[in-house]
């Protein structure tokens, strides 16, 4: 899920290095031309509540202002401590920290002690209680701080706020379920969807589901609390049902399509109980992608029309593009050629109305980039390998470098259909292309997907770049145990 704050179209060139000796008397501060850029038409206090909205969105906190972006774009912070690394990341994906002016982190601390600190540069000057609490802990991959904080336990609903936001703070204690709900507890299971869905992008869903079933047992306990207003109780119903439908989510990319379709069950219950359309239009949504993989495209067909029959007072042409790709997959599923096709027209003629203002927000991973990605899956179903793997390649170069995981999705959908098509050399090329990606990302579907693929090349071991390929899955395969 991409952040929705605005960045230039095209990616500036760098700032050259800050001068060895930066901030500390010893030399001279070279300006961040590059950060300035970004900031763009915004006022230094603008542009600074930007960055303090996108951390919430990741569960960071980081005491931003006007100050602090002007030490950056002086040249005074060379270097950012790992909290503000990662919200930056988060504001402009597919951007390294050089892109964006900053000395990288070794040339500015040294590899040393001060190195292994966890912080950046700024680091004990901001607000962010990850940047605070680093101590002697040796420098970890990017985001996989966040991957261990981002679901932690508790038993109350303060919990579910510490849960969702990734606050270090300690659970606390309190009598079985909670007793009063408010604007906080709304906001933290409404925190808890977007966190997911941002690691879900990032990194796949294998690990992550486990983590998640906590806070969602906690949002449904909310669903019994005291509320004094309808505005609250109407977030926690909504909360909660996107809640289920990231879980399940989570459940469906990691294989388990038993767990995923009972919390879409649970969602769609949730949505009608609330009378939320958008809810169930939703959840009849992931329904049919969910019965599509596992093999039952009529009812993935029901499920997309379903979908389609919630949404249409929702004056949202891109939920309806995506909901008549959902029901071309079940046609596919089925061999209907004809209604694929139909419902294909109907998808794009949909998506070229543009994105509004009722769109869902759990549709930002909704571009063309995915709307090819889908109609490969669908011409893949119906054996047209050949346009399957055009539209997968589209998919692949449109796609936004922030969704990891549909990347690697796709490039795995690009190379199952070369095999099929004939092609193993450029199969296999894109099979090493997404065990690259796997690196990064985890998903029980991708690797289902290349093992297939594998299988298919079998017969063409003997080919150099195909025995390569089908060597180094095997060894992956092994690893994983």
């Amino acid at each position: 899920m991409a952040s929705s704050h605005a960045s230039p179209s095209s990616c500036p060139e760098p700032a050259a290095p800050a001068a060895p000796g930066g901030p500390d008397g010893k030399g001279g501060s070279r300006p961040n031309a590059a950060f300035r850029q970004l900031r763009g038409a915004r006022s230094p206090a603008e542009f600074a509540a930007a960055v303090r909205r996108a951390a919430r969105e990741i569960g960071e906190q980081v005491s931003c202002d006007a100050r602090y972006i002007g030490r950056v774009e002086s040249g005074e912070i060379r270097c950012p401590n790992y909290a503000y690394e990662r919200v930056f990341r988060h504001m402009f994906p597919g951007r390294e920290p050089e892109d964006m002016g900053f000395v990288p982190r070794e040339v500015v601390r040294g590899r040393g002690a001060r190195a292994r600190d966890g912080g950046g540069e700024d680091g004990p000057r901001t607000g962010s209680r990850a940047g605070q609490r680093s101590g002697n802990r040796t420098e970890q991959p990017k985001e996989s701080d966040v991957l261990r904080r981002a679901f932690m336990t508790g038993g109350t609903a303060a919990a579910v706020a510490a849960a969702s936001l990734g606050a270090a703070v300690p659970a606390v204690s309190a009598p079985r379920g909670p007793r009063r709900a408010g604007e906080a507890e709304a906001s933290a299971v409404e925190q808890a969807v977007r966190r997911i869905r941002l690691l879900d992008d990032r990194h796949g869903a294998d690990g992550l589901y486990r983590r998640a079933t906590r806070p969602l047992r906690l949002a449904y306990e909310l669903l019994d609390a005291d509320t004094r207003r309808r505005s609250v109780a109407d977030r926690l119903q909504s909360g909660a049902g996107e809640l289920a439908l990231s879980v399940g989510w989570l459940a469906h990319d990691s294989g388990r399509f038993a767990d995923a379709r009972s919390h879409y069950a649970e969602a769609l219950a949730t949505a009608r109980v609330a009378g939320d359309a958008a809810l169930e239009a939703h959840a009849f949504c992931n329904a049919a992608f969910l019965a599509r993989d596992a093999g039952r495209p009529r009812e993935a067909v029901r499920a997309a029309q379903a979908a389609q029959g919630a949404a249409k007072g929702l004056a949202s042409p891109r939920l309806l593009s995506l909901l008549a790709l959902r029901e071309a997959g079940g046609w596919a599923g089925l061999g209907d050629r004809a209604a694929c096709e139909a419902a294909l027209l109907r998808a794009r003629t949909l998506f070229g109305r543009g994105p509004g203002d009722a769109d869902p927000e759990w549709m930002s991973f909704f571009g063309e980039a995915e709307l090819e990605g889908l109609e490969a899956q669908c011409r893949s179903a119906l054996g047209d390998w050949a346009r399957a793997a055009g539209h997968a390649r589209r998919a692949v170069g449109l796609q936004d470098p922030h969704f990891a995981r549909n990347i690697a999705l796709f490039t795995a959908q690009l190379a199952g259909d070369l095999a099929r098509g004939g092609e193993p050399e450029a199969a296999a090329a894109a099979g090493e292309r997404t065990l690259d990606l796997l690196a990064e990302v985890r998903s029980a579907r991708i690797r289902m997907m290349l093992a297939a693929t594998a299988r298919l090349l079998g017969r063409h071991g003997g080919e150099p770049p195909v025995a390569a390929f089908l060597e180094r899955h095997a060894e992956e395969r092994k690893n994983l145990g």
